[in-house]
């Protein structure tokens, strides 16, 4: 039998009558009252058996002709009560009080009974009816549709009947929660917990089938027994209609804060007036752009429900019955949820139509994108979880709804039930591991051995077994797959050797080969030229993935692009905030220099690297950047290095070894520029030796134990950009402060190694004056120009030591070699 669920009429089928649906039932009430009042009229001073045996019979006469005019009763013999008892409240005669004031209390006790049974149903009794203020119309049937019972009933009886009568309205309430929330829009989750709670209710029906035949049959069937029988289920209903009151109230109070927050604001209409938005036609289409985007009202689904029914059993822990109700609600209900989480954990599937597991996929962003440009956003972005705990930026974060207004809880699936709070990482990585796999085209199959197990429950902690050994399988699957069938050892082998100039022999040839080439402007350098040499370079080396090796040229210096970095990334320390307008200025006037000077093609030339997916996971777009700013550092220290010998050959040449004893200033000063060029010299080849054999050499083979022993796809992801993080600062290209001292020593020495033919040039004309005897007049702009470099080159080399010792005593410890290094380095008196 179907329960009676109050609903409200649809509008359409009020317009097609001529009168309202109330005053069509008040109408109909009337005629029935009036013919009711008259029949207890006639029999209300007869014996009181008899009374009671004419009053039943009565009232079967008074409704045998709806019977026959109406077919719908006669297949639904209780809806013959609707009509009759709806109009019993509405009447304004006092029949139906006489009746009970003028009966014994047991005929009183056997009418209650009767009109239990209905009420029970959720219909209509003779003498319980409906609350004077209730409307089906206009009342929420989520609530439930509320009693009274008749005045005049004896109080003995009026006090049990009181208890039971709530019942009618769990029922009712209970029974619209079902037929409403079973919609699609509402989720697995909510269908499962409907389904649920109808097999209770199927209980409960058969208990009112079975109190109907004991009132049919016993005459011993009293009140008393009534509430002995159902007491023990208005507790169970009031748990379950207790809880689809919160489940109601949190989605209204949802739709009526978003309702209420898309009102306008006055201050922002006035400031978009300002901004020029205040059109019709603009306002249109932003609005539509608002509506297209977002703010409709989550329903309460997935993971939510799950929360509400364990918060709803912690809280109520004490009571046994509470537990056992949710215990069976909160299993039923996360079946479903449980069985997404399995097929995800096992396949790499996200199969969630109605977006309630708490784990997201970002549909645009998929492998074609990383063949192009293989970011690690495929990684970060494309599978994540709901609540926004994975994404690192406040820009990823936009797409997070935002909590609830009441219990503060994360709207549907974005909210993990406690349960799996806990677990949440390793289900989200154990679904991407395996996801990546078949993203490379292996069909990855569930275990067998799972697929025959029972099936898991929420609180079942087999469910936690089977969420850690599905993670430790997809890691051990995609590890394989990268370690021994991708290779990735021998590509991250392949990166130091190039990028790292590991084996340098090839960029010394290279430097050779495009010598003239990389003197142009970098705008001006050709690419493919530039790549046919290295790919010649390359030639005779036994070099893996050469291939992959590729020619760039970046748009902009090294030193100036790092330290726009590190302003932007505040990774500058406190010490420099006050020196900032001083520096900016001196950066604006440095890029007026830059842009009257144009870059060298050897200042902007870098390598890169092409890989494919899955590799492109760990050596991204991002670990790249990395080693492309570590070649280019190490670039720029070998081809200072090769600038600083080639003057160092060019000096010994007979301008600079003739002995000259009639001008022994000229000696002096070949002697200074040539202790010059050493310190210089020395200085670089310090630098490049720290930087390789106690900087990216330790670090390597520590990457390499790490990877040997390494467990989990994510800890081999942060072990290798650990590496390069930790290479960059030990390198000294994340602290502002020595980067800037860095650069202008490593500009002083290139500049100087520039002025190789101006210093020979010089030597030859003070050879030429001394041989002629008329004296060297230049001598003296000779020694301005070279004390420039030196005192430019000391106060630099003092400031960068002074910096060096610094953050090596408080930050950075791996610099103390490079201390002891630098200080063999003196500074000229």
């Amino acid at each position: 039998m179907d329960p009676y669920t109050p609903r409200t009429r649809p509008g359409g089928r009020k317009k097609n009558l001529g009168l309202s649906a109330k005053e069509y039932t008040k109408i109909t009430g009337t005629i029935a009252s009036v013919r009711r009042n008259r029949q207890l009229s006639d029999d209300i001073y007869e014996d009181p058996d008899v009374r009671i045996h004419s009053s039943r019979e009565s009232r079967g006469k008074s409704h045998e002709p709806s019977f026959i005019a109406e077919t719908s009763f006669v297949r639904a013999p209780l809806n013959s009560r609707v009509g009759a008892s709806a109009s019993i409240p509405k009447t304004k005669g006092k029949a139906k009080e006489d009746v009970l004031d003028n009966l014994p209390v047991d005929i009183q006790e056997a009418l209650i009974l009767e009109d239990l049974l209905y009420v029970l149903m959720g219909i209509e009794g003779t003498y319980i009816s409906h609350h004077p203020e209730y409307s089906p119309e206009d009342d929420d049937p989520l609530k439930g549709i509320r009693f009274v019972v008749s005045s005049p009933l004896d109080s003995s009886l009026r006090d049990l009947t009181e208890r039971i009568v709530p019942l009618g309205t769990y029922y009712t309430a209970i029974s619209s929660f079902v037929e409403s929330r079973s919609h699609l829009d509402f989720g697995l989750v909510n269908h499962a917990l409907c389904a649920a709670i109808r097999d209770m209710l199927k209980d409960y029906q058969t208990l009112l089938s079975q109190l109907e035949h004991a009132f049919n049959t016993s005459p011993q069937f009293s009140l008393q027994k009534l509430w002995f029988y159902v007491h023990p289920t208005v507790h169970t209903l009031s748990l379950i209609y207790q809880l689809i009151l919160e489940l109601a109230t949190t989605d209204d109070d949802d739709a009526s804060s978003s309702s209420s927050s898309s009102e306008s604001d006055p201050e922002q209409a006035a400031r978009d007036e300002a901004l020029g938005l205040g059109g019709a036609k603009l306002k249109a289409v932003l609005s539509d752009m608002k509506k297209s985007t977002s703010d409709a009202p989550i329903n309460v689904k997935g993971g939510e429900v799950l929360t509400v029914i364990y918060e709803r059993m912690q809280t109520m822990s004490g009571d046994p019955t509470a537990v056992k109700v949710y215990g069976t609600l909160l299993t039923a209900a996360g079946v479903p949820y449980v069985e997404m989480l399995r097929v995800w954990t096992t396949t790499g599937r996200l199969e969630d139509p109605y977006e309630e597991l708490c784990v997201k996929e970002s549909k645009f962003i998929s492998k074609g994108i990383l063949e192009v440009d293989y970011t690690d956003e495929y990684w970060e972005r494309r599978y994540t979880l709901r609540d926004g705990s994975t994404l690192s930026s406040k820009r990823q974060h936009t797409g997070i709804p935002p909590p609830r207004t009441v219990g503060g809880r994360l709207p549907g699936g974005a909210c993990i039930p406690p349960l799996l709070e806990g677990w949440k990482h390793k289900f989200l990585l154990a679904g991407k591991y395996l996801n990546v796999i078949r993203e490379c085209g292996i069909e990855v199959q569930a275990d067998q051995k799972d697929l025959t197990k029972k099936s898991l429950s929420m609180e079942d902690e087999k469910l936690y077994k089977f969420i850690e050994d599905a993670y430790t399988h997809a890691n051990r699957t995609l590890l394989r797959l990268l370690l021994q069938d991708q290779q990735l050892i021998p590509r991250l082998r392949s990166l130091k050797r190039y990028f790292f100039l590991a084996s340098s022999s090839f960029l010394t040839h290279l430097l050779d080969l495009a010598h003239t080439e990389l003197k142009k402007p970098a705008k001006g350098v050709s690419i493919v030229k530039l790549q046919s040499l290295l790919d010649l370079a390359l030639t005779g080396e036994d070099a893996a993935f050469r291939e992959d090796v590729r020619v760039s040229i970046a748009s902009s210096g090294l030193y100036d692009w790092l330290l726009k970095v590190i302003s932007v990334s505040g990774v500058i320390g406190g010490e420099e905030g006050e020196g900032v307008p001083d520096e900016e200025a001196k950066k604006d006037r440095d890029r007026e220099k830059d842009d009257k000077k144009p870059m060298l093609a050897i200042d902007a030339l870098t390598l890169d690297y092409n890989v494919k997916f899955p590799l492109s996971l760990v050596i991204s777009r991002k670990t790249i950047l990395r080693y492309q700013l570590l070649f280019r550092f190490l670039l720029h220290l070998k081809h200072v290095e090769q600038s600083l010998a080639s003057m160092w050959i060019e000096q010994k040449t007979t301008p600079w070894r003739r002995p000259v004893h009639n001008h022994p200033e000229f000696e002096q000063w070949r002697l200074r520029v040539a202790l010059l060029r050493a310190r210089m010299l020395a200085f670089v080849q310090q630098i490049l030796a720290f930087t390789t054999f106690e900087v990216l050499e330790p670090n390597w083979r520590a990457l390499e134990a790490k990877l040997a022993k390494v467990t989990t796809v994510d800890q081999l992801l942060r072990d290798h950009v650990d590496f390069l993080d930790t290479c960059l600062k030990e390198c000294m290209l994340t602290s502002a402060k020595l980067l800037r001292a860095y650069s202008r020593m490593i500009v002083t020495c290139s500049t100087f190694a520039l002025y190789t033919s101006s210093f020979t040039k010089s030597a030859n004309q003070a050879l030429a004056a001394a041989e002629s005897g008329d004296g060297d007049q230049a001598m003296n702009k000779r020694w301005e120009f070279l004390k420039k470099f030196e005192s430019n080159f000391n106060h630099w080399c003092k400031f960068h030591l002074d910096c060096v010792q610094y953050y090596a005593s408080s930050e950075n410890v791996s610099l103390l070699p490079l201390v002891v290094r630098l200080s063999s380095i003196k500074a000229m008196s």
